[in-house]
């Protein structure tokens, strides 16, 4: 792990027992306080996509638009929100999900994306993958190009990585 990761992960506190015992959830809020920080993770996050033909970065609400938007900027693409159930003015296209607990749904303007636009797909943290996974169909709904995803941490105890259709590149920088 090189240095610039290891400034990233210095800045995630680890948060047992939160949200029910057992858990340990990966705070992010210290790391987006910290200007130096979020600048090194969006380097960082955009390293492996300089060069690849990025023409729009979709984030997942909500946290995904915080990296999405800062990542868009920085590969000089679009940025696309991928909403939850009504916050977008119709008309959208949606993707319903499964969750451990029930069900969502991930939507888009109906013209958010351009057939054969290059997309790539950002949101904080890789759990169970029902959400990445949503939002890979609803590109792929809307006839886009799927370059990848990225997020800044999968907790790989939940293999979520395996419910990503078999093409996606998946870039995390931490692992946990």
């Amino acid at each position: 792990m090189d240095s610039s990761i290891r400034q990233i992960e210095a800045l995630i506190r680890a948060v047992p027992d939160f949200p029910q015992a057992g858990v340990v959830f990966r705070d992010i809020t210290p790391l987006l306080a910290d200007a130096g920080g979020f600048a090194r993770c969006i380097d960082a996050l955009a390293e492996p996509w300089q060069g690849s033909g990025v023409q729009a970065v979709c984030g997942i609400e909500s946290r995904g638009f915080i990296f999405g938007a800062a990542l868009a900027q920085k590969l000089h693409a679009g940025f696309v929100p991928l909403r939850k159930p009504n916050k977008l003015p119709p008309p959208v296209v949606s993707v319903d999900y499964a969750l451990e607990y029930g069900k969502d749904r991930l939507e888009a303007r109906n013209d958010a994306l351009r057939p054969g636009e290059r997309v790539l797909i950002v949101d904080d943290v890789l759990a169970t993958g029902g959400t990445l996974d949503a939002a890979c169909r609803l590109v792929d709904m809307l006839g886009a190009v799927r370059v990848g995803t990225s997020v800044v941490i999968e907790l790989e105890a939940l293999q979520g990585r395996q419910r990503l259709p078999g093409n996606t590149p998946l870039h995390a920088l931490l692992r946990y």
